[in-house]
């Protein structure tokens, strides 16, 4: 199949491209990057929007990327000079290939039919790799999908879409005011479930079989007032060691996975 050629950094349609890295044009298009074999195969495979893939000329398309370069409705395959992949890409050792995609259009229907939905739910988690990593730990517990309020990073962020290895192309993300979005999740009878260090329940003496809702608050102040007013069950994880506490990322993955065993064992 005939792929279109760029050489030139200086094509219109490179620098529409590379405007991508910032948050700014990502919100006006409605589009991102996504970087390396691994992460392009998945969004190819995962059936996201893709507008195109570009890869390195020199290199050729990569050999995993082979069949999905031949198969149909893929979006377009450009073969682009090796300046024009570091001028569109973050990573410091730039990999031979990325793609465009467009952003999800999931909305928090999709999760609010799943019965007894499991769902991560993000409230002013600010770094990227955290909420890449949440994201994956959803993705890996088989959560129904995953909320991110105002105030966290934005999830079409290079690092933040590194960070999730895939798992944001496998479950509904859905951003918007929490405020407008909880109270949804709770007339759908969902529990809404946040830690806190003044919790007197332990997180492995509650039930989490039903529709349940974690909220992850920022990494320095919690989760907020605003939030908080919604919040069914506060719990705390207990740690017997000398750590004062867990990094967000961590306490996400200790109770969606608790949660995962509870529903595992009859």
């Amino acid at each position: 199949m005939g792929h279109a050629q760029i050489e030139s950094t200086a094509n219109a349609r490179v620098k529409e491209w590379a405007s991508l890295l910032e948050k700014k044009h990502r919100d006006r298009q409605g589009k991102y990057i996504v970087e390396g074999v691994h992460l392009v195969q998945e969004a190819l495979r995962s059936g996201a929007d893709v507008e195109c893939v570009a890869y390195d000329a020199a290199l050729g398309v990569p050999a995993e990327l082979k069949e999905d370069a031949q198969a149909a409705g893929q979006g377009d395959w450009v073969a682009v000079s090796a300046a024009i992949v570091a001028k569109c890409t973050e990573a410091r050792t730039p990999q031979p290939v990325f793609a465009v995609v467009r952003k999800s259009a999931a909305k928090i229907g999709d999760i609010l039919r799943i019965e007894n939905a499991l769902v991560a739910v993000l409230d002013g988690v600010q770094d990227p790799g955290n909420v890449g990593t949440i994201i994956r730990a959803a993705d890996a517990a088989g959560a129904a999908g995953v909320l991110i309020g105002r105030g966290s990073a934005d999830i079409y962020n290079p690092k933040t879409v590194r960070s999730t290895m895939g798992s944001l192309f496998h479950l509904p993300i859905v951003e918007g005011d929490l405020t407008e979005l909880l109270p949804q999740a709770r007339e759908a009878s969902a529990k809404i479930v946040s830690t806190s260090l003044q919790a007197k329940q332990n997180c492995y003496e509650a039930d989490y079989r039903g529709s349940t809702w974690f909220v992850f608050g920022s990494e320095g102040s919690g989760v907020s007032p605003e939030v908080e007013a919604f919040v069914d069950e506060s719990i705390i994880i207990p740690m017997p060691g000398q750590a004062e506490s867990l990094n967000v990322a961590m306490a996400a993955s200790v109770l969606l996975f608790e949660a995962v065993r509870q529903r595992l064992v009859p």
